[in-house]
């Protein structure tokens, strides 16, 4: 991969030589840190103890030079451990933050790490380099925050590992607001953005650069050279929202959002890598607006994403956009990339809304389609047929496609004349890298020499297009054949994204008092609870705060009978639980709940998965609380009977809601009286594109006697709904459903009896969120 001068420079800038006279204070608490600060001058080093520094907010105020900044560091990278309620602010020049560790807490102030203390102090030429922040979130997911917010200029975070926010707000924010913050020249360099669960809503990205009221101002921020694992917080992994930044380098992998150029105009997205598979529809690559991207030696593996998360998304936008809406994309040029197994990689007129014109505000239709942009010497290969490479939403008169070149298995592909079907042999390099072999000729190196194509002077890998040039992002195999993704390379030295795994313990738990709760609280992540008694009286909820698998030791089902008071729940899901059951029959009474989030401070998403059980008599199966938020719900083979409410996902709003996967598949639900599945994500934001709700081959008989809307399943605002292959018997209520036409709201092959009807509303008037 190319690799750019800047980090050298970077590293000269920030040499850490000094002269004989400067000091070293070793400091072992915060008092002692505090004085040591506030007497450094240039070139002194302040050293943080080894151990726990627990509720710590420190100010780093110091004024140091190019040659001899001043430096704040761990007495051994990885061994200072912030915790509890600790953050760290910057503010000054030329200071260096090295080797700390956040865990085990949170910040108290709107960020872990600022280059900036209140409203006089900004950091300038300061760097903070291997550190960690994990899992420093937030108590509850509504509180809003970034982890990381840059000020200034010439400021740059760079060999850091950052995993783990779950809550509202981005992990890291680039301000532009002041001259002092414009033209800043940030560097976001080789670190480890590891994964960010998904939320349930917008305002979820890992970086965000700028915003709506700045996207006239230039940044000139440059992300680099950074990993980033499973990033699935929301639609737009990265948010461009000034202009002329940089992003080179990156490696996308397994990331369910896309590098979104969203505000900002003139973006360079050259050399990345986005790697996807099959076992998601959600990963996503670049989505344009707005006017002057160059989009050049990008490389896409089973990105296959729809619409949004497209590998290539061109918008539409709208005319005379409000600031924070979508401008019309202009002079784009995408050239010299390369798709490989994505599915119809390229998307033009994303987000055409004509349609909803009745249900929104002229100002929210997006009818201006992309016009005076190039797609050229790019190559699409598939090694299956793909019947729609290239997908238009809305007009693609004002794209100019030239040499580019579709290897379908043999499918021809003619609309747009866009591309040229061609046999083009690949070298399979390892399991995501394939790149044309040696010898070729004739139609890859049959090149479109548009303006300034003569600045794209090297492909992916480095190596000269003026010695060999070919259409897609790798011009030579050599270089191609020898290239490693070394996740070492990305992130602190000293810090391994590498967890041990040990075999899953089985524990077999008897019906004596107490036995079964006394399990999971000594159980390991990842252990199975065997039951082996026929019948087990719960007193009280049993907490779920880790993976755990509960299940009968035999063939005939274990039975919990659920005593706890009214309003509990017997399943209590906790931040970062997961419950998987298997072959259990529970049994509880009115007033209680089968599963339930805590009420409050649900940091982190659950999942839960049910599987051969029967579930009866409780007031409700599932109620989420405010501010909860399931990952994944999965309940498959399944009675459930003689309840009250089923499933209510419907306690946020404003665009959040409160699962991300939900599965419902070959259960029957016989005599539940409300809410049999009660979905809702309230408002209108159309760049959050959930939930996910399949019901699929079950049966339901005698529900919604008491429902009051009259609608069995409601699913109001969610995005991703299929109703197929179910059977409703004598169910009194008018509809089964209202589906939302206009988005991926889609059933077949129901079966209604007494039942009413499933009903397609095309446009669904909804409150606009911003």
């Amino acid at each position: 991969m190319k690799y750019t001068v800047f980090l050298a420079v970077t590293f000269l800038l920030f040499s850490c030589n000094k002269n004989s006279g400067t000091n070293t204070s070793f400091v072992q608490d915060l008092t002692a840190l505090e004085k040591a600060i506030e007497q450094a001058t240039p070139g002194d080093e302040i050293v943080l103890a080894n151990g726990s520094w627990k509720d710590v907010q420190i100010d780093f105020y110091g004024k140091g030079t190019a040659s001899q900044p001043i430096i704040l560091r761990a007495e051994n990278p990885g061994k200072v451990f912030l915790e509890g309620k600790s953050s760290l602010y910057l503010g000054g020049e030329y200071l260096v933050v090295e080797g700390l560790y956040f865990r085990n807490g949170y910040s108290p102030r709107s960020s872990i790490v600022a280059f900036k203390i209140g409203q006089d102090s900004t950091a300038f030429h300061s760097r903070i380099s291997n550190c960690v922040i994990e899992g420093f979130t937030k108590p509850s997911r509504l509180i809003n925050d970034h982890w990381i917010e840059f000020y200034g200029q010439h400021n740059q975070l760079d060999h850091c590992y950052i995993a783990g926010k779950s809550n509202d707000g981005e992990t890291l924010r680039v301000f532009h607001t002041g001259n002092q913050n414009t033209s800043n020249y940030h560097q976001i360099v080789n670190n480890y953005f590891g994964p960010r669960p998904r939320k349930g809503g917008p305002r979820a990205e890992t970086i965000r650069i700028g915003d709506s009221k700045t996207h006239m101002t230039p940044g000139y921020v440059n992300v680099a050279d950074n990993y980033f694992e499973a990033c699935n917080g929301e639609v737009e992994v990265i948010s461009d929202k000034t202009n002329f930044n940089t992003f080179r380098n990156n490696i996308f992998y397994k990331c369910e959002g896309s590098l979104v150029l969203r505000h900002g105009s003139f973006a360079k997205v050259d050399g990345n890598i986005f790697i996807g598979g099959d076992e998601s529809g959600f990963y996503g690559g670049v989505r344009v607006i707005n006017t002057g991207h160059w989009i050049t030696n990008n490389y896409f593996y089973k990105i296959n994403g729809e619409v949004f998360r497209s590998p290539l998304a061109m918008m539409n936008g709208i005319p005379k956009s409000q600031l924070n809406r979508y401008r019309q994309v202009t002079d784009v040029v995408v050239a010299h990339n390369t798709w490989v197994n994505c599915k119809s990689p390229w998307q033009v007129g994303v987000g055409q809304n004509i349609a909803s014109a009745d249900v929104l505000p002229e100002v929210e239709i997006r009818s201006a389609p992309p016009i005076r942009s190039i797609i050229a010497n790019n190559l699409i290969y598939n090694d299956q047929a793909d019947d729609s490479p290239v997908v238009n939403h809305s007009s693609i008169d004002g794209v100019l496609f030239r040499n580019n070149v579709l290897h379908n298995d043999g499918l021809t592909f003619t609309k747009y004349d866009a591309l040229q079907l061609q046999d083009v042999k690949m070298t399979q390099i390892n399991e995501w890298l394939f790149a044309p072999e040696e010898g070729l000729s004739g139609f890859l190196d049959s090149l479109y020499n548009g303006f300034d194509f003569d600045k794209i002077e090297q492909d992916l890998f480095g190596s000269s297009r003026a010695d060999k040039n070919l259409v897609g992002a790798i011009s030579q195999l050599a270089k191609a054949e020898n290239y490693q993704l070394d996740q070492s390379r990305y992130g602190p030295s000293w810090f391994s994204t590498n967890r041990a795994t040990a075999e899953p313990a089985v524990l077999t738990a008897s019906s004596k008092a107490g036995e079964l709760a006394r399990l999971l609280d000594q159980a390991e992540a990842g252990d199975i609870i065997e039951l082996t008694d026929k019948e087990y009286t719960l007193n009280g909820s049993l907490k779920i705060d880790k993976e755990i698998i509960i299940r009968s030791a035999g063939e005939d089902k274990a039975q919990l009978l659920f005593s706890g008071g009214e309003s509990t729940p017997a399943f209590e899901m906790n931040p970062k639980g997961s419950l998987r059951l298997k072959n259990i029959r529970i049994k509880g009474k009115a007033g209680q709940l089968a599963f339930a989030p805590l009420k409050e401070n649900m940091s982190s998403a659950y999942k839960l998965l049910v599987d051969d059980c029967e579930i009866e008599g409780f007031s409700y199966l599932l109620k989420a609380s405010k501010g909860s938020f399931a990952d994944s719900i999965t309940v498959s083979n399944t009675l459930i009977q003689n309840c009250e409410n089923g499933f209510v996902l419907a306690a946020d709003e404003k665009g959040d809601y409160n699962a991300e996967m939900v599965s419902i598949d070959k259960c029957s639900f016989i005599n539940v009286q409300r809410n049999v599945v009660h979905f809702y994500r309230g408002g209108y934001d159309e760049s959050t594109i959930g939930g996910f709700l399949s019901i699929t081959n079950n049966n339901f008989m005698n529900c919604g006697a008491k429902e009051e809307s009259s609608v069995l399943l409601k699913t109001r605002g969610i995005i991703n709904v299929f109703i197929t292959g179910n059977t409703f018997r004598q169910n009194p209520v008018k509809l089964v459903a209202l589906l939302w036409g206009e988005k991926n709201n889609h059933h077949r092959d129901n079966t209604m009896v007494n039942s009413g009807e499933i009903k397609v509303e095309e446009q669904q008037k909804l409150e606009i969120l911003y």
